[in-house]
Formats: structure tokens, sequence, C-alpha cells
């Protein structure tokens, strides 16, 4: 299991941001398991908190923005939440006085550096993972921009842009592991072509802009005086045209540079979903609307298959917790079931009720008492016995012995009080007596434990 990650203490940063233009200072602070990243406007009256979610995303124009339902907003958050993906930081919150994340060098790199300096800790949650287990493809039906992900052990990116210019045409990228971030991609800078510049001075939209933040490539010559206004506008009139045509106050880092860069914006758009992904995204032509579309249809996709199914607790049980004695060999204090209130051929719904008078609380652990993982899945177990048991017409004669778990994850806690419930579902018919069972146990409407198992039906000698 992968472990949540905080940072170990705070660090600040400040800069202008590229389009408002005004100087922000941000904070970026530990925070607790499960927290996730938030952002938290200290310039506004009660500090209102804007999570980082691709829900809360407003604009996509000219980088990601996100907006609460209050209306207040944070933008240009793309370059950070690469850095806090890259960097496997689940758990941050972070404190600004002003509306727009510092644009800093164009890079990752700055907020990289301040999270190495800082450090990290592993806490004690597993962090939110999504295994993609089938093909999702996105294509604009009015572009050749497309996005798909394929299945895959770890998260992986591959890019290939196309701005079909001679002097900046197409380029590929690929980032295999998350732990080459940091080299690899976080140092790529933003770019722009010179004739975009002159429009977004007009339309006041880069007051934070500087020549020494972007990769400006020069596909035609502007006019004089164009040139000289664009020169007037960054107190810069010692920059001229070189042969590559990029302008001389910058020297690439990467070859393919800019593919590296729009790489860095497809990590930061879907590290927006919350999730880190075992799948390979491959993008082609993509910018921050097209990410945001992909990453939406991604955390529908997730919604659905974590959907928590809807329980008649009330209802009269199929089984109380005598019967289900007269069917399972398990006793005080093993017997993890407290009644059965579903059952067909293929799938089981029992009820477990923890309260604070169960032994295992009282020594695990006495400050914070918490339902140990292996009972949980020994109730999913014993809800799966009878699954299997109710197939024969004489279950006091057999026992069900459990040959193999695979895939068993936990993922929220169980406390005094809870009630627990445990769905076990047939993966296809018993043969030789043995049986393949999926099974989740549920809590407070969260899943607390699932996975995969296999059991021997086995006649009592």
């Amino acid at each position: 299991m992968i472990k949540q990650q905080t940072l170990k203490c705070s660090c600040k940063l400040k800069g202008k941001g590229l389009h408002i233009g005004k100087e922000v200072n941000i904070t970026l602070l530990p925070a607790d398991v499960n927290h996730g990243i938030k952002f938290k406007r200290i310039d506004l009256e009660n500090q209102p908190i804007i999570p980082a979610s691709v829900e809360l995303v407003s604009e996509t124009s000219r980088g990601t923005v996100i907006t609460n339902k209050e209306g207040v907003s944070v933008r240009t958050i793309e370059h950070l939440m690469a850095s806090l993906s890259g960097m496997g930081i689940d758990n941050v919150l972070i404190e600004l006085d002003g509306e727009e994340i510092p644009i800093l060098d164009g890079s990752a790199q700055p907020y990289v550096t301040a999270i190495e300096k800082v450090g990290f800790i592993e806490q004690e949650a597993e962090r939110k993972t999504y295994e993609l287990k089938d093909v999702v493809k996105w294509k604009d039906p009015d572009s050749d921009i497309e996005i798909m992900a394929i299945p895959s052990d770890a998260f992986k990116v591959s890019i290939l842009v196309d701005y079909k210019t001679k002097v900046l045409g197409q380029q590929y990228a690929e980032l295999m592991h998350l732990n080459d971030f940091a080299k690899e991609i976080a140092p790529s800078r933003t770019f722009c072509f010179l004739h975009e510049i002159l429009p977004l001075i007009k339309s006041n939209l880069i007051k934070g802009g500087d020549l020494d933040n972007a990769i400006v490539y020069v596909n035609n010559m502007p006019e004089a005086s164009e040139f000289n206004e664009i020169a007037t506008f960054f107190n810069r009139h010692d920059i001229k045209v070189e042969n590559t045509g990029i302008l001389n106050n910058v020297s690439l880092h990467f070859p393919n540079e800019v593919a590296r860069h729009k790489l860095l914006d497809v990590i930061g758009d879907l590290g927006l979903i919350g999730y880190e992904l075992k799948a390979h995204i491959i993008a082609k032509h993509t910018g921050h609307a097209s990410n945001i579309r992909f990453a939406r249809l991604l955390l529908d996709k997730i919604k659905k298959e974590e959907q928590i199914p809807v329980f008649d607790l009330n209802k009269k049980p199929l089984f109380t917790s005598q019967e289900i004695k007269s069917k399972l060999p398990h006793r005080f204090p093993f017997l993890l079931i407290d009644k059965i209130i579903e059952l067909t051929e293929t799938r089981v719904v029992g009820i477990k009720n923890a309260t604070i008078n169960e032994a295992f609380f009282s020594g695990h652990f006495p400050q914070e008492p918490v339902m140990p993982g292996v009972l949980i899945v020994e109730g999913l177990a014993q809800t799966g016995g009878i699954l299997v048991l109710n197939q024969v017409p004489d279950p006091e004669n057999y026992l069900t012995f459990f040959l193999s778990m695979d895939k068993v994850k936990f993922r929220t806690k169980v406390s005094p009080g809870d009630t627990l419930i445990y769905e076990m579902i047939l993966l296809e018919p018993i043969r030789r007596g043995l049986a393949h069972m999926k099974g989740k146990a549920y809590v407070n409407n969260k899943i607390a434990a699932e996975g995969e198992f296999l059991a021997q039906i086995t006649k009592e000698k």
C-alpha cells in the first residue's frame, strides 16, 4: 500500500501572478490525512477555503482557475498542482494573500525546490489510488486534440504537440515514472509566440508577464513599431531574435521543452481528480480545456465504479445471529456477523455493529479504538461463508476454508458505534468446491475494506 504524504514543515514563496500582476505570498502548510489539497484566501474576510477539485474549475482559457460556491477563485494553479502531484504530496493547505498563484520562472522548479528543501513525511492512511481497468478515450470533434488513458501499473504520461510552424513544429515528451518529475519535467517553462504578446498586453492579461519567465518563439516578425511596443512594456530594449527563432533572453533547458511543459500541465490538471492514477495518459495537442474535460470524464468513471450501494438496515433479517450460528462454526469472541439482510445465489449482505464492548477495542488502541483490519477481512470471509454454504442442503455439515486473499485494501477506519456492512459477490460459479468472491466492507457511506477471496468448501469428517 502507498501511504499518503504531507510536508515536514511549512514553506513560503512569493512572486507576481502572470495575468493580474500583483505580488502574492503563498505558504504551503502540512495537513492531516485525507485533507487533500486546499487553498485558503487569507486576504479575504472569513478566509474562505477552495478545495483543489476538477469539479470547481471555472476557467481554462489562459490557465486553470478554480472557484468555490461563494464565487472565490484561485487562478493559474497548474504549475503548483503539478509540483505537488509530481512530488507525491497528498495533503497540504496553501495559504495565499491574493487571487493568483505566482508564475515565478514560468516552470514548476521553484515549487519543487521548496518542497525538497522542507521534505515530506509518510502518513498513516493509504493514498487514494484509482487503477484503470479499461481504455478511456476522448477526442475534440472540432479539432485534432485527443486524449486517452490505458491501464498501467503506474502513472505515466506521453504527449505529442505540433504547432505546425517552422520555428516550433512537432515535439514529443514522456514521463514513465513520477520519480523523474523533478529532474525531467519540473524545469520546463511556459512559452508563447511573439505575435501573441501584443494582443495579450492590450487585453490586460499579462500584467505580471516577464520575458525571463517564458520562452518566446518568433514565427513571424512583427512590425518594428509593434516590437518596440512590446520591448517598452517589458522594459527590455536589449532583446532580439536569434537564428533559432527564440528571443535571445533565454536558452532552452531541453530541446523539447515545449512538449515537456505541456506534459507538466497535464499532470497539474489531472491532479485535480484527487486520485493517483494507475494509468498511462497519452495526449495529442492538448491544452487546459481538454485536460479538464478528460479529468472530469475520469472522475465520473471513478465515482460510478466506487458508488456506495444503498442498504436498508431496518429490514427484517433473513438470518439472525442465532440462525447464523447454525450455519457457521464461529462463536464468541470470533463471530463477526450480527445478521444477514440480503442473500441470493450470487450475493450476500451481512451486518456487524461495532460496539465499545468489543474485546479488540481495549487493546487496539486504548487511546483511539480502531477495529483491526484483519477482523474486517474476517467478517467479510464469514459473510462469504454464508453465501457459499447456502449452496448445499446441509450447511451444518460443511466448513469453509479460505485459501487466498488478493487485492485487499483498507480505505477508512472503523470505530466504536459504527455499523459495518459486508457485501460479498460470487465472481464465477462454484466448481469443485472452490468459490471465488469479491467483497467490500462499508462504513459511514465509505468503503472500509475490499478484496478478492478464494474459498474451499469441505465436508466435515
